[in-house]
């Protein structure tokens, strides 16, 4: 059951990887239009996203890695 589990969990991840990383380039155009425009407050909304979703990638790359 455990393998069952840890298998299940690693395809959701490799199948998450991809849209997380597509997130990260969407907000790395955000940031870049944000610091174009001088946007303090978007500046520091975006930078924090992207904190989260490279918290996120790495665990993901993290889940993959151990599994294979």
């Amino acid at each position: 059951m455990k393998q069952l589990m840890a298998s299940l969990k690693s395809q959701d991840a490799r199948k998450r990887l991809p849209v997380v990383l597509m997130e990260i380039d969407y907000e790395l155009v955000n940031l870049s239009d944000a610091i174009k425009a001088k946007d303090k407050t978007k500046i520091q909304e975006t930078k924090r996203k992207l904190e989260l979703y490279r918290r996120e990638w790495l665990m993901l790359r993290h889940e993959t890695a151990s599994r294979n």
